[in-house]
């Protein structure tokens, strides 16, 4: 499924589409996964925006040790594989899971952003698989400014804490220039999405600049699953405008302190080009 082109593709525009880079079972799987995921939620689990009409977006992250559909995803699909390959990269570890649930006709769209700086690691060599489990239509789905992830500049990101009412999602950023106007101006960017179907997903840099996967037609639910995953040059960093989510504690814990590798037993090693049993095609 990884080609020379799609390698060059995603070194080039920070973002590549695979089509039905995941079989019917693994979507199977994983929407089952979803429904216990909200029988039984995170610590880390949120409900954002909700209006006079109920409409909202479900979100929970970290909870793929509770969630045994997302596990065997994470340690047994060839989600770890593509990515390895996409990055170029001589291993691959898994970093976190984020889950998205909006309700039909929620409104929330996720305002541009890069993930990169808000995490508690720091590196170019980053790739999260944006994957929904429903159609979705272009209109509604997760948009990327193609080739952003190569701009050298600062930003100031979107503190979701504001946005979302929740102290625990507080990130506040000082230094550096304010965000571009993107959807004020966006003629003015090269933003690239797409209808998908579930098996597609969105491999993109955690440096590219994205948003949306909102305004949802009144009959149109949105359920997505997110998988972020670190490559070859990746090490711990613990930023002090704050970080989401913030790993530094647990990080801590085991021992980890800024510059080290993310190891196992919280960021386990799925995949390395010299071994590619985790790389076989899906189905």
């Amino acid at each position: 499924m990884i080609d020379n082109d799609l390698i060059t593709a995603y070194r080039r525009d920070g973002v590549v589409l695979l089509r039905q880079a995941f079989d019917a079972d693994w979507i199977g799987r994983l929407s089952a996964g979803i429904e216990r995921n909200i029988a039984h939620p995170g610590p880390r689990s949120r409900l954002w925006d909700r209006d006079e009409q109920g409409r909202c977006c479900f979100y929970d992250s970290q909870v793929w040790r509770e969630i045994p559909e997302y596990q065997d995803f994470v340690l047994n699909s060839p989600c770890a594989a593509l990515a390895g390959r996409l990055m170029g990269s001589r291993a691959v570890n898994f970093f976190f899971d984020a889950i998205f649930v909006r309700t039909p006709g929620a409104q929330f769209r996720t305002p541009w952003h890069q993930d990169e700086p808000y995490w508690s690691v720091k590196g170019f060599d980053t790739c999260s698989v944006w994957m929904p489990l429903v159609p979705v239509e272009r209109r509604s789905a997760l948009e990327f400014v193609r080739g952003s992830h190569l701009w050298d500049r600062k930003f100031r990101q979107t503190n979701f804490g504001a946005l979302t009412g929740d102290a625990r999602d507080q990130v506040v950023f000082d230094e550096g220039e304010p965000f571009p106007d993107i959807e004020g101006h966006r003629d003015d960017y090269d933003i690239v999405a797409w209808d998908m179907e579930p098996g597609d997903a969105a491999f993109f840099n955690a440096r590219i600049i994205h948003g949306g996967s909102g305004n949802l037609a009144p009959g149109r639910g949105l359920k997505v699953f997110n998988t972020q995953w670190l490559g070859d040059d990746v090490r711990v960093c613990f930023r002090p405008e704050g970080m989401d989510p913030d790993h530094s504690q647990i990080m801590t814990e085991h021992g980890l302190k800024p510059g080290d590798r993310p190891a196992a037993p919280l960021y386990p090693m799925v995949w390395q080009a010299e071994t590619s049993g985790a790389g076989a095609p899906a189905g």
